[in-house]
């Protein structure tokens, strides 16, 4: 990803991430002085600096771990976490929030332009709801798609939601990783195999993880990245420039079974200047406006009609868009591949990493 050619352009200055997990502890080396201010929301003991399982801490530092003291760097250094703990698998005397919607409108109450999802489970009304709540306010987010395609490639939300962007994990070789749920959802990856993560609550050592949690942390990074590059565009473009350079050959056709899209490449707008933000009020998730950003005499409507052809585009239906079979659909090409070594760099020597199957 030339994750060090990108911060000669941005770090993620000035954004901020709300990660809706099981906690962040603000008093690693990497996160200190990088995380503000939360909410919980779980109903279980202490608040959210509070994290049981490491799983939560390990995503806020994917995005914008320091790499102080052996610790992980994330990719989107200079930005700020907001922690959002919820009723997740793992936390300890969890009772409320059980499908996600009160962290989510948590979230969008608060000053992130950016919502981070490493979770999933079944579809809730509250949740949909919340989401649409989240999309009004010009939030941008982001979901993994679970790792559930050996045992069932069941759907999971949020990610399936049209209005999330819903991730998925590809293995070193840029392909789509085996665990990684597939379907028509996809729009986009990030890498999901050999990442650093907090091996449990302890904080005490790293272990190598896989998931799509940790490529949908990566795809926030690099959301970040970009709208710190382009503070002026709205959560609609960014993630439009996103889709635009993801590394797939044939992205106009829609998004494939695995990794939608392509592998995720903030350095294509950053280093390239490539990606057409396009209209800041229509999403590239479904075509339709969900921001009114332009004065009401901004545009012209044909034939004085209340609405006009550009209020809509062309844009990927996570229901409708036919499957491809294809292996150029389905992976990335060579060239193209993103190596998730290169995604987050672990300094120094003191940080010990250990082989262990992927946390669920």
């Amino acid at each position: 990803m030339q994750a060090e050619k990108m911060w000669e352009v941005s770090t993620g200055k000035g954004i901020k991430v709300a990660v809706i997990d099981t906690g962040v502890d603000p008093s690693t080396q990497s996160l200190k002085g990088r995380v503000l201010p939360g909410k919980d929301v779980s109903g279980a003991p202490g608040d959210e600096t509070r994290d049981d399982t490491g799983h939560g801490t390990t995503m806020a530092e994917l995005i914008a771990g320091s790499g102080k003291r052996g610790m992980l760097k994330g990719l989107a250094p200079d930005a700020k976490i907001i922690p959002i703990r919820s009723n997740l698998k793992g936390v300890r005397g969890g009772g409320r929030d059980s499908t996600g919607a009160e962290a989510i409108r948590a979230a969008a109450d608060s000053d992130a332009q950016i919502i981070n999802m490493s979770f999933g489970g079944a579809p809730h009304p509250t949740t949909k709801e919340a989401i649409e709540y989240a999309v009004a306010k010009g939030k941008l987010l982001v979901a993994s798609m679970g790792n559930d395609a050996e045992k069932g490639n069941r759907l999971n939300y949020p990610a399936a939601y049209q209005d999330v962007v819903a991730v998925g994990a590809t293995d070193k070789s840029g392909r789509v990783a085996d665990f990684s749920t597939r379907g028509q959802q996809a729009i986009i990856a990030g890498p999901g195999v050999g990442i650093p993560g907090w091996c449990d609550g302890e904080m005490q050592r790293y272990c190598s993880e896989k998931g799509t949690s940790p490529a949908a942390a990566l795809v926030s990074a690099s959301a970040a990245l970009i709208w710190a590059k382009h503070p002026e565009w709205t959560a609609n473009q960014v993630s439009r420039v996103l889709i635009k350079t993801a590394g797939l050959k044939d992205k106009d056709k829609g998004p494939g079974k695995g990794i939608g899209f392509g592998a995720v490449r903030p350095r294509m707008n950053l280093l390239e200047g490539k990606g057409d933000p396009g209209d800041p009020d229509i999403s590239p998730l479904t075509g339709e406006r969900t921001l009114n950003t332009k004065s009401k005499g901004a545009s012209s409507h044909a034939k004085g009609s209340d609405e006009d052809d550009s209020d809509k585009e062309t844009a990927p239906d996570k229901v409708k868009v036919a499957d491809s079979e294809s292996e150029e659909n389905s992976n990335v090409s060579p060239w193209l591949a993103v190596a998730a070594g290169s995604v987050v760099i672990i300094l120094g020597a003191g940080a010990m990493m250990i082989k262990r199957g992927r946390r669920r």
